[in-house]
């Protein structure tokens, strides 16, 4: 990636650019990591209500929203160090650095 950041830079990309893009793309990623969990979460849900007979198991609406909202701010805190290292970097030094 540091080869298409110095491509990008060196076009005129503005640091703020490159930093919302890297953020943009750890929260996507970690939506979709979050959506599949509670695809799973669903999954266990609807196998439990039909093996347990006197109890149900009920993902809420609020859950799925927490579930989503969490999922977003970790990638959000997990991506702002390599968001800001990349926006930092040097266009020359990016190119030539990048495979």
């Amino acid at each position: 990636r540091t080869n298409l950041i110095g491509i990008q830079k060196s076009l005129g990309a503005k640091n703020s650019f490159i930093l919302f893009q890297f953020l943009f793309e750890a929260v996507i990623l970690a939506l979709f990591g979050g959506l599949f969990g509670l695809l799973f979460v669903w999954l266990g849900t609807v196998v439990a209500n039909s093996m347990v007979e006197d109890f149900n198991f009920i993902l809420s609406t609020k859950n799925i929203i927490l579930g989503t909202s969490v999922s977003a701010i970790i990638g959000l805190i997990a991506g702002i160090i390599p968001a800001i290292t990349a926006s930092r970097l040097d266009p020359v030094e990016a190119i030539r650095t990048g495979m």
